[in-house]
């Protein structure tokens, strides 16, 4: 500093802050040698204190407002020196504007891969990233624990350590939240709003909080999310053939449209007719799986079961429904080569014989 600088200090009696930037977290009043004069105007405007530092004692501290300074509102700063009456001499002491509203847009995301538990996938990895706020809550704290004599103190020296605070924190409560990674999704404000105020008691010890927690996403690894695109598109087709036939057609449109016709898709007249058979072949409508007939000899019989049809039956499988009490005499039955429905009974191919009763015993 200069000559006139320091006569400037010295007839100078405002000690205010316009934080012009956007980082700056703790400034430092720059006065030559410190000196301020008693009657001093101090101006601390909202979102902001100011700090006064007496060798290296912290002393008072102002909230928005404007200060006449003198030994009335300067208590601490005045009995550290012992000032038994006010005078105007000045005194040294180092001011630090320390800014209290929301430093916003801060962003996090997991370096390393989280491991859960999912009850669909078992064990999975999962990344995610979001935003978050945080400011600062106690002044002096912070100019203890983190400031120290530092002039400018700027978001850059403490956003590292809280990012590796708040990850520590959500690697935690996705590994123990016990929801699926279908369903985060629709838990990620839940997690995030449960996960604020646990981070800000982690940052407590050096005056700082996190008031505002956004989890923005939770992705999967790519062998998960190619197997739940595969699903996806599984369940939209539905019916494969169908979707065989329609990529046929497409190709086939396709095909048309470029130089050298269907033929160009393959390498060469014989490629393109062979692509063509495929897709002739994929167009045709698929055939019902074919029933084998009847074994020769095997006489193929029907029941009337209350009022519905029952068979094809094997005349071992009608014996088999009158020893179970299923059908009986008056059973209708049918088969080929007759000219109607007749009772079971009135069948004499279908009766089963009946032993006569035992003899009396002597």
């Amino acid at each position: 500093m200069g000559l006139i600088d320091k006569f400037k200090g010295e007839f100078v009696d405002v000690i205010a802050w316009t934080d012009d930037s956007r980082d700056t977290i703790v400034w430092r009043f720059d006065r030559y040698h410190d000196e301020i004069k008693m009657g001093a105007r101090l101006t601390v405007r909202e979102s902001q204190v100011a700090v006064f530092v007496n060798e290296g004692q912290l002393a008072d501290v102002f909230t928005p407002g404007m200060y006449e300074l003198d030994t009335e509102n300067l208590p601490v700063l005045s009995t550290l020196r012992g000032w038994k009456h006010g005078f105007d001499s000045p005194f040294r002491a180092e001011v630090y504007f320390v800014s209290t509203r929301q430093f916003t847009d801060e962003k996090w995301g997991t370096q390393n891969p989280v491991v859960m538990r999912d009850p669909d996938f078992g064990m999975v990895r999962v990344r995610a990233f979001g935003t978050y706020t945080f400011r600062v809550d106690d002044p002096a704290v912070l100019l203890r624990e983190l400031v120290g004599t530092d002039p400018q103190f700027t978001t850059d020296e403490v956003a590292e350590f809280i990012r590796q605070s708040v990850v520590a924190r959500v690697a935690t409560a996705l590994a123990t939240s016990g929801v699926g990674v279908l369903d985060l999704a629709a838990h990620q404000n839940e997690i995030a709003e449960k996960l604020a105020p646990v981070v800000s008691e982690d940052l407590g010890h050096l005056g700082l909080s996190v008031p505002r927690f956004v989890i923005e996403n939770v992705s999967l690894p790519p062998e998960v999310e190619k197997h739940l695109d595969a699903s996806t598109s599984t369940a939209v087709v539905g019916d494969l053939d169908t979707y065989t036939r329609l990529q046929a057609a497409d190709a086939i449109g396709t095909a048309a449209a470029n130089p050298g016709g269907v033929a160009g898709l393959g390498a060469g007249v014989g490629a393109g007719a062979a692509i063509g058979a495929q897709m002739a072949a994929a167009l045709q409508p698929s055939k019902a799986a074919a029933v084998p007939p009847p074994l020769p000899g095997t006489t193929q019989w029907y029941l009337g079961v209350d009022g519905a049809q029952v068979g094809p039956l094997s005349p071992t499988e009608v014996t088999a429904r009158v020893a179970a009490g299923t059908a009986g005499d008056a059973t209708l039955v049918w088969r080929a080569g007759m000219d109607a429905w007749t009772p079971l009974g009135d069948v004499a191919e279908l009766r089963t014989a009946t032993p006569p009763p035992l003899p009396p015993q002597q």
